[in-house]
Formats: structure tokens, C-alpha cells, sequence
């Protein structure tokens, strides 16, 4: 069956609210509107103004009350516009779902999934345009998720929903009008491990969301070289399965990482750090990283584009690493 990305989580919302009538959409725009990115389109209309609830412009505001209703027995989905209006929740995200657990003594879980739109290309500015799931995936108490195929956006959420903790669901601006096929049965999909999308020789390719076809682009430029590279889809940002990307690292001896957040205090700085303390004998030099620039995300569609990793410079960075620049 050939769908977009979109429809893919549009019909994993709709799957969980058939499935169990304690789980409901809020958010802005989610409802009459459809959803920014039209995600929830005609659900309202299905599952009423009960399970698709319009909310006020704050993020805090009904942050909190999914928070609140997942601590009484609900199953909330929380949309949260961009992920540069879910700082305006940090507070809600952090120091109460994310806590309620330790400081309950494990009496009180929060069940909550909290998705959003994440990252640039679409011209939507520096107030909506940034990668922050690394900041997210810093913080104990969550799991975090960045599906890339259709198969993880439809599945994850499922999987999501069951998780007596709260799961924040990452869902690349660029990857909404993607298609492809995926089968009408596909099910729920784990949400703790990462997935070898290619498999090489010469070098590990590591990176997960927007990125994950730029860098299997990478690799099929790099393999008309001769260099054939592992590609590892992270998936999971929180927690991190380290087994996968150190038995590739064992085989393949090189590591550069692909990220869409700012190189100072990133993600692939995690990554890289995890690598040189569990198998830095393996390597035959050092981990390399393709992050965006540090700025604020550009307005101009060409500065955009310099300002986040793109094929050529993945390309570029993993040819010097073979010594072929």
C-alpha cells in the first residue's frame, strides 16, 4: 500500500483511538483545522470534539492537562506544534512528567506520548526550524523517538501508548510528504533499538530522522567509490542502544555521525563520547561528525540548506576519513 509519512502517523492516531477509548488527541489546531501538517485531518469528524480537542495557544497550559489526565488513567497524545513551542512546556515536560516517577517512589507513572515536528528545510524560520531532540534526550525519565520510515511512524506510537512512562515522538518537518509502501498489517514496532539500514565495510554512517535518507543517499554516492558504508538508524534517542552501533564500529573500524542539532553539546557528541569509551580500540581513527552550523536555522531557502547536513558534505567528510579527499 503506498502512503505518505503522514497518513502513516494519521492512521497509528486513528488505530490507538479505535483500539482503546482512553486515548485522545490535544493540541493546537489538531481538530477543525486538521493539524498544521494536516496530520489529524478528519479525525475530529470521526472521533468527535471529546478525543480531538482544540486547545488554547499554551504549550504549558495543555501540556499539563495531558500530564494530569495520563496520571488518572488516560492515554493523552499531546501535539505540540514545533519543537521550538515545546520550550514553552519544558517546565510541564521536565520537572513533572518526567520526575513523577522517582519522587512517587515509583507509585505514580505518567503514561503520556507527546509528538511534534521537528526540524528545517521548510522555510518556516529560526522559531520553528530547530533539532532539539538531543536537549530532550539528555533528560532522565523519558524515552525518546525519532521514526524515519513509514513503517517506525505508524508503528512506534502504538508501542509509545503502552509505556507507563512518557515517550516524546519526534517527527521530521521534511519527512511528512514522503512515500512509500508499507504493509497494510504492519504492527507495532519496539522502541528501544536501533536498525542497520545498510550494511558496509568501510565506515559506520550513524544518524536517525531527517538525515536517514541523506545519509543512505550518502552511502550509495560513496559505494560508486568503492566505499561501502554501514548506515545506523538511531531510532531511539533515549535510550540509546549502544550494542548496535559498537558491534558496527567492531566490524567496520570508523564512525562519523549525521545530526540536525548544533555540534557544540549534541547528540553526536553523546554518540561520539559512547564510542571512544566502549570501543575506542576498534578504531582506526577518529569518530567524525556532520552537525548543523551554529546558528540560528536561516529564513533564505539557500542559507537553510548551508546550514543543515546535506549529502555532499556527508559525502565529503567520509571520504577524508578514508583518505580519499
Amino acid at each position: 500500500m503506498e502512503i505518505t509519512y503522514r497518513e502513516a502517523v494519521k492512521q497509528a492516531i486513528r488505530d490507538a483511538m479505535i483500539r482503546d477509548d482512553r486515548v485522545f488527541l490535544m493540541g493546537e489546531d489538531v481538530g477543525a483545522y486538521g493539524g498544521c501538517y494536516a496530520v489529524s485531518k478528519g479525525l475530529m469528524a470521526e472521533f468527535g470534539e471529546e478525543r480531538i480537542r482544540d486547545t488554547p495557544l499554551s504549550e504549558s497550559g495543555f501540556t499539563g492537562a495531558g500530564i494530569g489526565a495520563a496520571a488518572a488513567g488516560m492515554r493523552p497524545i499531546v501535539e505540540l506544534m514545533t519543537v521550538n513551542f515545546s520550550l514553552l512546556a519544558l517546565d510541564q515536560i521536565m520537572n513533572t512528567a518526567a520526575t513523577i516517577r522517582h519522587m512517587s517512589g515509583g507509585q505514580f507513572g505518567v503514561p503520556l506520548v507527546i509528538r511534534m515536528a521537528t526540524g528545517a528545510g521548510k522555510q518556516l524560520a529560526a522559531q520553528h526550524s530547530h533539532s532539539l531532540e538531543g536537549w530532550y534526550a539528555h533528560i532522565p525519565g523519558l524515552k525518546v523517538l525519532a521514526p524515519a520510515t513509514l513503517e517506525d511512524a505508524r508503528g512506534m506510537l502504538w508501542t509509545a501508548l503502552q509505556d507507563p512512562d512518557p515517550v516524546l515522538i519526534f517527527e521530521n518537518v521534511m519527512l511528512y510528504n514522503m512515500t512509500g509502501k508499507i504493509d497494510s498489517n504492519a504492527g507495532a514496532v519496539d522502541i528501544s533499538k536501533a536498525e542497520l539500514r545498510r550494511k558496509g565495510r568501510d565506515l559506520t554512517l550513524i544518524t536517525y530522522g531527517g538525515s536517514l535518507f541523506k545519509t543512505l543517499q550518502a552511502a550509495e554516492d560513496l559505494a560508486g567509490d568503492g566505499i561501502e558504508a554501514d548506515v545506523i538508524d538511531l531510532r531511539s534517542l533515549r535510550p540509546l542502544d549502544d550494542a548496535t552501533i559498537m558491534a558496527s564500529v567492531a566490524r567496520t573500524h570508523r564512525a562519523l555521525i549525521v545530526d540536525e542539532g548544533w555540534r557544540s553539546g549534541s547528540l553526536a557528541a553523546e554518540v561520539s563520547a559512547r564510542i571512544m569509551e566502549q570501543a575506542f580500540w576498534s578504531l582506526d581513527g577518529p569518530v567524525e561528525r556532520v552537525c548543523s552550523a551554529e546558528v540560528p536555522i536561516p529564513y533564505p531557502k539557500h542559507l537553510e540548506d548551508a546550514a543543515i547536513p546535506q549529502v555532499p558534505g556527508i559525502v565529503a567528510a567520509a571520504k577524508t576519513m578514508m583518505g580519499r579527499a
